[in-house]
């Protein structure tokens, strides 16, 4: 008799239940892109193939949610329920992900956090399900989850660059610096074309403040981020733009901002929110942006009934004020009716954070910068619980610190200064720093710095 053939897997070794030949070529895209960071995970969605194989309908759930809209579930729904349907025909591993992934369709993501963690401690080598688990925990502020979950499979997956990636940023968000550019270099060294890595290692520059370093390094790798999706790609041009923006050159960043971070994929929500972040930076920072406001707000106004993330819904808002959009007030309006409702793992989140911080932004916005100082004041010491990175909810401390210098008046500046010095201290490459601290010594009648 003939040898029976072996089960299909995945690209990091993981049995699949998926017999027809497409939908394996699609799985094993999106397996390799979701981690890779490149657009070929979406073809799965994207090439008019169907399957009724669960793990294929499960993928398919979780490409939908990734639109990160208020209509993602709705879309999602009919896949995860073909995936459930015909669950109990899997493997342990397969059932589990699919539990992970209708939990997230159902809004509950400490129920798919759990999940995840298990799948990581059993199966280690299910490294979309330790990804997924991580921009799980990273959207709740969760930053040891993240760690957690990346070092569960590394004893069994270290030959995989994309996992130490995942490792060094989950070192990152935990100030593990050391640990965390270990890592991005282990990945590197693995593949140089490791983008998620690359972004680590961005991150640990800037948080030491080797801005000339951090600067050519990513100028250096930038050739290798090509095939990726648009988040990766403007994101990773994003650190870039930051680099150049504390080095005194934000003509350069915004230049940056019109080649490489705007305009890759326009009606997304990542995409959208790091033009956001972006252009306020560049403003706070004393450069001139035009009419690119008016531009963005356009494509903000379609996120007033999302509320999928607060971290999503500040940017929105700060986007549609500074664009002078009537939908501002709307979406203000419903962050307040929502918070109260929305689901218990972010619900502190929205009630705590994101009500006062979507005041202050709306009044700083619209030069109040009283209102916008109390208002941010509120918010940031709670500011991780809705979750973003370090270096993407530094915009929120930057607009407060701008609120307090610019409403004047010595408490206000003594707050500033009580921020501002000690960054400035730990970063003397950054000009902006520089900058914005001999601004606040002239306010409160005391010498510049020696430089």
């Amino acid at each position: 008799m003939p040898a029976a053939s072996a089960r299909p897997t995945d690209p990091f070794g993981n049995p699949i239940s998926v017999s027809d030949p497409t939908s394996r070529c699609l799985i094993d895209d999106f397996a390799h892109g979701f981690l890779a960071c490149e657009s070929t995970a979406a073809r799965l969605v994207t090439e008019g193939h169907d399957d009724d194989a669960p793990l294929f309908q499960a993928c398919a759930a979780a490409l939908q949610m990734f639109a990160e809209t208020g209509d993602a579930p709705a879309a999602a729904r009919p896949h995860i329920a073909r995936a459930q349907a015909g669950a109990a025909g899997t493997t342990p591993r397969e059932q589990r992900f699919i539990a992970a992934v209708a939990a997230w369709v159902d809004g509950d993501l400490q129920r798919a956090i759990q999940l995840h963690q298990e799948q990581a401690n059993e199966f280690p080598r299910d490294l979309v399900s330790v990804k997924l688990g991580q921009y799980h925990c990273f959207n709740l502020g969760d930053c040891a989850g993240m760690l957690r979950l990346g070092l569960a499979a590394l004893p069994d997956a270290a030959d995989v660059p994309q996992l130490h990636g995942m490792v060094a940023f989950g070192y990152e968000q935990c100030h593990r610096l050391r640990e965390a550019e270990a890592a991005a270099r282990r990945a590197i060294g693995l593949l140089r074309k490791e983008p998620w890595a690359h972004h680590a290692l961005a991150h640990v520059m800037l948080t030491e403040g080797r801005l000339h370093e951090g600067l050519a390094f990513m100028e250096d790798v930038s050739e290798t981020w090509t095939g990726l999706n648009s988040f990766m790609v403007t994101h990773n041009w994003w650190h870039l733009a930051l680099f150049l923006i504390d080095l005194g050159r934000a003509d350069e960043a915004l230049a940056v901002h019109d080649t490489h971070c705007w305009g890759v994929a326009k009606a997304y929500s990542q995409d959208q929110i790091g033009a956001v972040s972006l252009l306020a930076r560049l403003e706070l920072a004393g450069q001139d942006v035009g009419e690119r406001w008016t531009e963005l707000g356009g494509y903000l106004a379609q996120h007033t009934q999302d509320q999928v993330l607060p971290f999503l819904d500040l940017q929105y808002l700060y986007g549609l004020a500074r664009a002078d959009r009537p939908e501002a007030n709307a979406l203000l309006a419903r962050i307040e009716a929502f918070a109260p409702h929305a689901p218990e793992a972010s619900r502190h989140a929205w009630q705590k954070v994101c009500v006062p911080a979507a005041h202050g932004l709306v009044a700083h916005a619209r030069g109040d910068f009283s209102r916008a100082a109390e208002g941010l004041g509120l918010a940031l010491p709670r500011m991780i619980e809705i979750g973003g990175s370090h270096a993407q909810r530094d915009l929120f401390g930057q607009i407060h610190i701008d609120a307090l210098v610019r409403s004047g008046g010595g408490r206000h500046l003594a707050q500033a200064l009580d921020v501002v010095q000690p960054q400035r201290n730990g970063q003397p490459e950054s000009r902006r720093l520089a900058r914005l601290a001999d601004r606040i010594h002239a306010g409160l009648g005391l010498p510049p710095e020696v430089h």
